[in-house]
C-alpha cells in the first residue's frame, strides 16, 4: 500500500521526516522534492566500477543551466528525508518527464530506515534548461510487512552529492580475492 498524501502529513515527525518541509508540495499521494544548486558530472571518459571516479562540481545558477545529452549528471534534493517503518521511493514529475529528463537512472527505490539527501542521477534526452528550486521529483511511501532491519549502509546519513561507492563493495576487508578459486585439476601450466 502506498500513503496518501494526507497519511504523509499525520507521519511527519515520526515515521517520516522531510526538512524543509512545505505544505504547498503534498500531493494526493505523494511529496515534491527539489533540485539543489548544485551538480556533479564525472572527469572519466571511461567509468570504473571498481575505482573511485573523479568527479566535478558544477552550479546551477539562477538564470539555469543547459544540460547536455548523452551526459549523467548526479544532483541532489534540497529537502533531506528520513523514513522509519515505511520504505520510501522517489520518481521523477510527470512534468519532468515530459521534457525528456530522467531524474534517476535506476535508483529511486529506498530502504527503510533511509536518513538524507537523494542523489539524483539525471539524464536528458536532449538539451534542457534545468533551475535551482525546481520541484524536480516526487517521494512516496510504501508500507512494509515482515521483519526488518533498517538501512545502514554506505550512503546512510549523507550531506552532499554521492557519486557511486560501488569501489567499496569491489574491497573485502582482508583484501583478497572474493571469487573463490575452482580446483578442476586440470590447469594447464604453460
Amino acid at each position: 500500500m502506498i500513503l496518501s498524501g494526507q497519511e504523509i502529513a499525520a507521519r511527519l515527525g515520526g515515521d517520516v521526516k522531510i526538512e524543509p518541509y512545505n505544505p504547498a508540495a503534498l500531493n494526493p499521494n505523494s511529496y515534491n522534492l527539489t533540485l539543489h544548486d548544485e551538480l556533479m558530472v564525472y572527469e572519466e571518459v571511461i567509468l570504473d566500477m571498481a575505482k573511485a571516479n573523479r568527479v566535478r562540481r558544477v552550479q546551477i545558477p539562477p538564470e539555469g543551466l543547459v544540460l547536455s545529452p548523452n551526459q549523467l549528471y548526479l544532483g541532489r534534493t534540497v529537502e533531506r528525508t528520513e523514513t522509519h517503518n515505511l520504505v520510501p521511493q522517489i520518481e521523477g514529475r510527470s512534468s519532468i518527464g515530459r521534457l525528456g529528463l530522467f531524474v534517476h537512472v535506476t535508483a529511486g527505490f529506498g530502504d527503510v530506515g533511509f536518513c538524507g539527501y537523494w542523489t539524483l542521477e539525471m539524464f536528458a534526452v536532449q538539451p534542457i534548461r534545468i533551475y535551482p528550486g525546481v520541484p524536480i521529483c516526487q517521494i512516496f511511501y510504501h508500507q512494509i510487512t515482515g521483519a526488518y532491519a533498517e538501512y545502514a549502509s554506505k550512503y546512510q546519513h549523507n550531506h552532499d552529492i554521492q557519486p557511486s561507492m560501488l569501489f567499496q563493495e569491489f574491497a573485502s576487508k582482508n583484501g583478497a580475492d572474493p571469487q573463490l578459486p575452482l580446483n578442476f585439476d586440470a590447469e594447464l601450466i604453460l
